[in-house]
């Protein structure tokens, strides 16, 4: 029997009221997250990615406010709860990794001391015993000579080795499920793998879930177990990671996956999908991408379609809609 999910995203919606109105960022966003799954979430910037995030953890940017739907985690209903209870599930049972390390570290405090204060704010410890765990933390997470380097300050770290405190602090209350918000965006390539392998061996270890938000396909490929694709703040498609890249259901899916270079094809031109993403104040009517669609019909231009099955994915697009039909028959 599979597990009880440990994160369920239902018909999100987020607004951000402004004086012309009230824009719509995200629009029934849906998905579920199992315990010690690393669920990715890819697509264009300006998607709808990042926010998700955000809403989660409780940390929209103000006006933005959950205007519909809810998110439950472990069971609980944790969108709507007070400022000062939210802050105890974040950080105890929920850590967050952010794109720029520079973020989520002061630069006035020693790593030990954020460490030490952020282990004693979740756990009751004393002081030494969350100094000896922060320097464990430090090591799990392979920053060298971690007993004498816990005394210093962020700027003595390099960007790759910030990142890696970063991730110590996500993990310092051991929460059920990390949000990594483009956490290796910053970071060259060589390290940016060393990153994401840690990640995955410390969520396996500690039997964490994560939420990997990025627009980098090679770390969806690499990390992740299922993959959520959204466009103009939906949900298009979701599925096993290998069936989204290998067979993708969505048109969306199809020009994300043409655009990036495989080392076994030789191709003289990558694809390129038309157009750009809608603003906030122009989505279209029926499905979003139907203006950029290649495989566009009438139906997609007057009524949005909801996710449905697509052979070994759900995809949100009315070219499935027959088959849907049929299934159902």
């Amino acid at each position: 029997m599979a597990a009880a999910p440990l994160l369920e995203v239902r018909n999100l919606r987020v607004e951000f009221p402004t004086r012309r109105g009230t824009l719509v960022a995200l629009d029934g966003v849906s998905f579920d997250i199992a315990p010690g799954e690393v669920l990715g979430v890819v697509g264009e910037s300006g998607a709808g990615k990042s926010l998700t995030g955000a809403a989660i953890i409780g940390l929209l940017d103000a006006p933005g406010r959950v205007a519909g739907g809810e998110i439950r985690f472990g069971g609980r209903r944790i969108d709507n709860l007070p400022y000062e209870e939210m802050r105890k599930v974040r950080g105890r049972q929920i850590g967050a990794i952010f794109q720029d390390p520079l973020t989520s570290l002061n630069p006035l405090y020693t790593i030990g001391r954020q460490l030490v204060e952020t282990i004693q704010a979740h756990l009751p410890v004393s002081a030494d015993e969350a100094r000896q765990r922060a320097i464990r933390l430090l090591q799990e997470t392979g920053i060298p000579a971690a007993e004498q380097r816990i005394d210093q300050y962020p700027h003595q770290f390099s960007g790759g080795m910030r990142q890696r405190v970063v991730i110590a602090l996500a993990l310092a209350a051991e929460p059920k499920l990390i949000v990594a918000d483009e956490p290796t965006t910053a970071l060259d390539v060589s390290i940016q793998a060393q990153i994401i392998a840690l990640l995955q061996r410390l969520c396996r270890e500690h039997g964490a879930a994560v939420m990997l938000v990025t627009h980098d396909m090679g770390v969806i490929a690499e990390a992740c177990d299922r993959v959520a694709v959204m466009y103009a703040g939906r949900v298009v498609e979701i599925g096993p990671v290998q069936d989204v890249i290998h067979h993708p259901a969505h048109p969306y899916t199809v020009g994300l996956m043409g655009s990036i270079p495989a080392m076994d094809e030789d191709r003289e031109r990558l694809q390129q999908i038309d157009g750009a993403m809608p603003r906030l104040t122009a989505i279209p009517r029926g499905c979003a991408f139907n203006p950029r669609c290649p495989r566009v019909f009438g139906r997609c231009r007057v009524e949005r379609p909801e996710l449905m099955p697509a052979g070994a994915t759900q995809a949100a697009c009315w070219l499935h809609a027959a088959d849907d039909a049929r299934e159902a028959a």
